[in-house]
């Protein structure tokens, strides 16, 4: 069997967990601020705060940037269900627009168009995705939220060690925070590092790094410097000036909630972190063999290509007879998938008002989509089978 993904855990990653589980902490222990800042060391920013996963991590971020009740969003229609929902959590409005039909990414100048027909202060903030691993380029969107006086949260779970080279020639790392206000990552066991489940969230300005702290652990701080009730109080009798808030003190400010990480699966994650380098060069290999053997074949209709910084979490190809395709691929053990439904065709957004034909390119894409294998522990000769097998089908 030949899934469209699956995670590597090696015999370091198991010694890793069972060493956090022999430990003083299963919840939050000191594991996961290590897990943390070696994440942050990794993308190249200031902070990085883990949850529970990939959707906590886009739902605390919206959170954290004030999305309320009718607030305006944009984000892509290609992309899983969570980039968008994360906004209705919060009682805001998706505003879907369509891809570039070349990169499959939300197309900056269909943006551009949405907000320059709208007064400015309609939307409130952009979630690009650098879907499949292909990093948005996010010193244009910056520019045009700057312009409209919007926030950025960029949807990174496809990305990590990915990258884009900016206008002066120099690589910006997905989530390293340079044009986005917040970025998040997933640990899903398909994702580039697998945790079971889990999250990061990735920012440079300080002040949102606090708040998520916050938001993550039920809206509950022990900041002493920032409590709002008086230490007799605390205390619960009468004090001398000077007195101190007791040990056992702490304070809700704000409704959290509890989207926190586990130790072990921080422990787990520092050690799948340890081969990120490794586990993208071998993806890179992957892709480049995939662009090889289908470039130029009369039957390819589109695919990820050999793109620099591409981070390649899915190689997508497109091709006419997807179903069929689909459909033989399984009968020979090959479990391709199909990424993604577009989001603002699925009944709960077709309730909201969406329909057919409102984002065609994207609509026109999912037509033909479909998702190889990809991922690190894929063998050559694995990869060759599917390869002959798709060649096989369309010489039918």
């Amino acid at each position: 069997m030949i899934p469209y993904g699956k995670q590597n855990i090696t015999e370091e990653d198991i010694q890793a967990v069972a060493k956090a589980l022999k430990g003083d902490f299963l919840t939050q222990g000191p594991t996961i601020l290590e897990f943390e800042q070696a994440f942050a060391n990794y993308i190249g920013c200031n902070y990085a705060v883990a949850v529970s996963n990939g959707t906590a991590a886009l739902h605390l971020s919206a959170l954290a940037l004030g999305v309320g009740n009718g607030d305006k969003v944009i984000t892509t229609p290609i992309t899983f269900a969570a980039s968008a929902n994360c906004v209705r959590y919060c009682g805001g409005e998706v505003v879907f627009s369509d891809i570039d039909p070349d990169t499959y990414l939300l197309d900056v100048e269909k943006v551009e168009q949405l907000l320059k027909v709208s007064p400015k202060g309609t939307y409130k903030g952009i979630v690009p995705v650098d879907f499949a691993g292909r990093a948005v380029n996010l010193e244009a969107f910056r520019k045009l939220a700057d312009e409209y006086g919007l926030w950025i949260i960029e949807d990174a779970c496809h990305a990590p060690g990915g990258y884009f080279t900016d206008s002066k020639g120099q690589k910006q790392n997905c989530g390293n925070g340079k044009y986005a206000d917040l970025a998040i990552f997933s640990f899903h066991p398909v994702k580039h590092i697998a945790t079971g489940e889990g999250g990061m969230i990735t920012t440079n300005d300080e002040k949102l790094y606090k708040k998520l702290l916050e938001l993550r652990t039920h809206g509950i701080t022990r900041d002493t410097a920032i409590f709002k009730n008086s230490v007799e109080f605390a205390v619960g009798q009468s004090v001398k000036e000077g007195d101190s808030y007791p040990g056992w003190y702490m304070e809700m400010q704000t409704l959290g909630y509890n989207y926190r990480f586990t130790d072990f699966q921080a422990a787990l994650g520092i050690s799948q972190l340890s081969r990120a380098n490794q586990g993208i060069e071998r993806r890179k290999a992957i892709a480049s063999k995939y662009n090889t053997a289908f470039t130029g074949k009369e039957y390819i209709n589109g695919q990820s290509g050999n793109i620099d910084g591409h981070a390649y979490h899915l190689y997508v190809i497109e091709v006419e007879d997807r179903v069929g395709l689909y459909n033989y691929l399984r009968e020979h053990k090959i479990f391709a998938q199909i990424h993604y439904i577009p989001c603002h065709l699925m009944p709960y957004y077709r309730d909201l008002g969406w329909k057919e034909n409102d984002m065609p390119l994207a609509e026109q894409y999912y037509k033909h989509c479909i998702s190889l294998p990809m991922y690190p522990t894929l063998t050559d000769e694995e990869q060759s089978f599917v390869i002959d097998a798709i060649a096989t089908y369309f010489k039918k």
